[in-house]
């Protein structure tokens, strides 16, 4: 059986029913429940899964519907009808094709937020597509951002899926949940991942704009062309970052390298300069392992950080004080986030096999034990 919390956190209270899927809707649903909302989701009976490896599915409760059965999507119906926020992430007219479109959950409860989550949007030539986070940032000019000259280069998904995704999505549903609850107005959220990481790119556009982003890519300043912007492979395989943009830390960088006085190291922004630069640079740091360059430099002002794989993150000092991570059963994962000093937000427990929790939130929600037996009997429970 997952882990129970009692729900805490500014969102303690706000009710949510998430249709099960992949990917973004999953993080925000999960986002949501960090900060203390109640979310159960709709699984498909006979599924597999849950435990704590499924850190994206933490902190739920399950229901499993056959909504086949036209008394499940009735019974979905009334979970809808006291419930806050709706989550799904199914192709444009999935939800609808189910009898559970905008329309009739609306009508259902007009104060509910319907919130949608796609790579495509709801309309446009592609948005019956199929697609994953690297098409869609592919789109957007994100993705040619990104990389060497020589080729883009995919990212792990957390510029489109989880950042131009479920990052908007959760605005989006919090934002229409304030309205709702000021005006009793539900309404529809369209989170599409093209328009989030789009937006996602409005500093590269200022900078554009600006005659600061114009070169091709792995040219500019904040995407390696500069070299002290860069990462650096050291001594013993392990890579360092660094990141002084600044003059003056820029050289307290070069200073504590010891390589003041070199003539690639003056005139920073000079980006004839910058080959020279980058191999004084790539020579320095491969000298030494990754731990003597952290060492000297970390928590100075010459703005550097190891590059740290997914086992040494948790372990870090900085993360270790903070509490970035927490464990769940033995599963190291990310604590909730951001922080609140009233109410902080807490892990409401490991994912819920589906459909474990189907009889005690149909009794919470307003269902009778008469109405759980007649949807077992005529099969729409799982």
């Amino acid at each position: 059986m997952p882990m129970r919390t009692k729900a805490q956190g500014p969102l303690r209270g706000v009710k949510v029913v998430e249709f099960v899927g992949l990917g973004p809707a999953p993080f925000c649903a999960m986002l949501l429940s960090d900060l203390g909302a109640g979310v159960v989701r709709i699984d498909r009976p006979g599924a597999g899964g849950g435990g704590p490896a499924e850190v994206l599915a933490r902190g739920r409760r399950s229901v499993a519907l056959n909504l086949k059965k036209p008394d499940a999507v009735a019974a979905c119906l009334k979970l809808l009808a006291s419930a806050d926020i709706l989550l799904e992430g199914y192709r444009p007219g999935v939800m609808e094709r189910l009898g559970l479109g905008p329309d009739v959950c609306l009508k259902a409860n007009p104060k509910l937020v319907y919130g949608r989550m796609t790579g495509w949007g709801q309309h446009g030539p592609l948005a019956h597509a199929a697609g994953h986070d690297l098409n869609y940032i592919a789109l957007t000019g994100a993705l040619d951002a990104i990389g060497p000259k020589e080729r883009p280069v995919p990212p792990v998904n957390v510029v489109g899926d989880f950042g131009g995704g479920s990052m908007y999505l959760a605005v989006g549903v919090l934002a229409a949940l304030h309205h709702a609850r000021a005006t009793g107005e539900g309404q529809v959220v369209d989170a599409a991942i093209v328009d989030g990481a789009a937006h996602l790119m409005a500093a590269i556009h200022q900078l554009s704009a600006m005659g600061l982003w114009n070169a091709p890519r792995g040219e500019n300043l904040l995407d390696g062309g500069a070299p002290f912007y860069d990462t650096y492979r050291c001594a013993d395989g392990k890579f360092v970052s660094v990141a002084p943009l600044e003059p003056e830390f820029y050289a307290l960088l070069t200073g504590r390298l010891g390589l003041n006085g070199h003539p690639a190291v003056a005139n920073q922004f000079d980006a004839a300069r910058w080959p020279a630069l980058r191999q004084l640079l790539t020579d320095t740091f491969a000298s030494q392992p990754r731990d003597h360059w952290t060492a000297l430099l970390e928590g100075t002002d010459a703005c550097f950080a190891p590059v740290l794989d997914l086992n040494e993150a948790p372990r870090h000092p900085h993360m270790r004080a903070r509490g970035v991570f927490e464990e769940v059963e033995g599963v190291p994962q990310a604590a909730p986030a951001p922080r609140f000093s009233r109410t902080p937000g807490a892990i409401q427990g490991a994912a819920p096999k589906p459909g474990e929790d189907t009889e005690p939130v149909l009794l919470d929600w307003g269902f009778t034990q008469a109405d759980i037996d007649a949807l077992k009997a005529g099969g729409a429970l799982g």
